[in-house]
């Protein structure tokens, strides 16, 4: 009997990895996707440890054709997807609104919210054919409030947050479970360690497996009982919305 398949698009190091790992535990075998296979290698690497048969596929995310055929091959090779994880994001760039230059403002929707619906219009007609299915967007605080720093980011994330609650509203009747993940909080991966250098201990950080769990979990909702928006924070930080 074949193992379900879960697709994961930006399939990184961090969050990436521990959802990759997570849910080859649980049985699934993964279908990894990034721009390149040296991106996925972490996942890769967790999935196979786990036992599952783990498929690299190349996109990019600012160009949703190849999202697009990517998660199609990807069904061709390894079966229907019962799971896709949006997990791309945009860089997390500082700068004013008026220094915002319009490729940086059409990368960042291309990223974020034309990637996304890209990776969900091509995992959607089979999931609401089966009336099953779980579509997990990673997002942020950013999706609730501007920013006079890091517009970028909170615009791109607005608009993820716009694509998950359409979605939602117009496939769960369907049997599709459309999730949007706010993540308000830094995660434990080297680069936020080494920013915050001593000042922040283990526990002011989110554990990327921690997370993945919280993914896990909420895939595992009975449908009379959805949650189409979780918020995820360690117990030490301070909220910020």
């Amino acid at each position: 009997m074949s193992k379900p398949v879960c697709a994961i698009v930006g399939a990184g190091e961090g969050l990436g990895r521990a959802l990759a790992q997570k849910f080859a535990g649980e049985g699934f075998d993964l279908a990894l996707i990034s721009r390149s296979r040296q991106g996925s290698a972490a996942a890769m690497e967790a999935a196979v440890a786990n036992s599952a048969t783990a498929n690299f596929f190349s996109a990019d995310a600012t160009r949703p054709d190849t999202v697009e055929a990517a998660l199609g091959q990807a069904a061709d090779t390894m079966g229907a997807i019962d799971v896709l994880i949006y997990n791309a994001r945009g860089a997390f760039t500082a700068c004013a609104p008026l220094e915002m230059s319009y490729e940086a403002l059409e990368d960042i929707y291309r990223i974020e919210v034309v990637g996304a619906f890209a990776a969900a219009k091509a995992v959607l007609p089979s999931m609401i054919e089966r009336s099953c299915g779980s579509i997990f967007f990673s997002s942020a605080t950013a999706a609730y409030r501007g920013s006079g720093k890091f517009p970028l980011y909170a615009i791109g994330k607005f608009g993820l947050r716009g694509l998950s609650q359409s979605l939602t509203k117009a496939y769960a009747r369907d049997g599709v479970h459309i999730v949007h993940v706010r993540l308000d909080c830094d995660l434990d991966v080297p680069i936020m360690r080494e920013a915050y250098g001593p000042d922040r201990g283990p526990d002011d950080l989110a554990s990327p497996d921690a997370v993945a769990e919280s993914y896990w979990l909420t895939h595992l909702q009975p449908r009379t009982a959805w949650s189409n928006e979780i918020e995820i924070r360690p117990y030490t930080e301070t909220w910020t919305y």
